[in-house]
């Protein structure tokens, strides 16, 4: 494991901190994708969670590591030759600043499409001496990753008997995806500044509570605790890490299902499930004398795919819960907001205006 030693951001004072929480999770479902079993399991954990582990999952180690590695090295860099690949715009290198609507953290990013033709060249300039190794390393962890993410979302419309079972994959594979890569660097903190910020009973915050806008994340990190979370109660608990497996996060598009008793809990839905699937709550505290470095999959769908509740998860006579809309319309409005926002309240049929 890589561990950097020394924050590489300054202004500590801006950012953000809440009260502790309670010890690790160990109830977090645990998915062996080769299990014979998975397919329940998976359905059973994106309603009940939104949330769950996977391993036997294909990507190799050596995949993780070689990337990790890189993103290492970048992080190590001066500020002033990170900043060269900043401001993200939105694609590149952003520091503290999460988003252009006020929100902070103890976080520093590398920001991507998926799709190599837009990956900016700001960000592939600062690795001046080879830059194609850094190219490679991301193009090949996030075509593993996808194929990965894909089997997963072919896995749920197989148990949820949906046709055809690619209705999912077939946006995250198109060539007009809208998906994204993110590579987060959680500085360690110095111990005088640990120890002050636990004098006052509180923690860190490196990226505040929010959900996914898109159809379904995978993060994988370093062996660093700091994510987070909310159960259907509002209990904020920490997911104890694991640098060998995958998390794979139900996102808000994915949301939309048909049981109403998810109504009672302040989550967001996912939007083609009609609410059956939760969006995933979470964030990630930063005090830690280690640093943490995490890698997160997005997989969105082409900008003019309309998100609506797939059909065959609907009953008869059943009215979807959410106005129709594309995922730019959606993506759109959702970078409007802050980040703890309820991003699909302006899509409710019944909610917003």
């Amino acid at each position: 494991m890589v561990v950097l030693s020394q924050p590489a951001l300054d202004d500590f004072s801006v950012i953000k901190t809440c009260k502790p929480t309670s010890g690790p999770f160990n109830e977090i479902p645990v998915i062996d994708l080769k299990n014979p079993k998975a397919k329940a399991r998976i359905v059973e954990a994106c309603e009940e969670f939104g949330f769950f582990k996977v391993v036997n999952h294909g990507v190799s180690m050596e995949l993780m590591e070689k990337l990790e590695s890189e993103a290492v090295k970048f992080f190590k860099l001066p500020q002033s030759q990170k900043d060269r690949a900043g401001p993200p715009n939105p694609f590149g290198y952003g520091n503290k600043r999460i988003g252009p609507n006020g929100d902070v953290g103890w976080v520093e990013y590398l920001l991507f499409s998926t799709n190599l033709e837009f990956i900016s060249q700001k960000s592939l300039s600062i690795f001046q001496k080879n830059p194609e190794v850094f190219r490679c390393a991301v193009n090949e962890y996030v075509s593993a990753v996808r194929e990965m993410v894909c089997e997963v979302s072919e896995m749920i419309a197989d148990e949820l008997k949906i046709e055809p079972r690619n209705v999912l994959s077939r946006l995250l594979r198109d060539e007009k995806s809208d998906s994204f890569f993110r590579l987060n660097h959680y500085p360690a903190i110095s111990f005088s500044e640990l120890q002050a910020v636990r004098v006052s009973g509180r923690n860190v915050v490196g990226f505040g509570e929010h959900t996914d806008p898109q159809i379904i994340s995978a993060v994988r990190s370093n062996n660093t605790t700091g994510l987070q979370i909310s159960l259907r109660d509002g209990a904020w608990v920490s997911v104890p890490p694991d640098h060998h497996s995958f998390f794979i996060n139900v996102g808000d598009s994915l949301q939309v299902t048909s049981n109403p008793i998810l109504l009672k809990f302040p989550v967001s839905s996912l939007v083609m499930t009609n609410g059956r699937f939760r969006s995933l709550r979470h964030r990630v505290l930063a005090d830690s004398l280690k640093s943490r470095v995490s890698m997160i999959y997005f997989g969105g769908p082409p900008l003019g795919e309309k998100i609506t509740p797939l059909p065959s998860l609907m009953d008869e006579g059943e009215e979807s819960l959410y106005k129709e809309f594309t995922w730019c319309e959606y993506k759109k409005s959702a970078y409007k907001t802050r980040l703890g926002d309820n991003r699909l309240r302006l899509f409710e049929k019944n909610g917003g205006n």
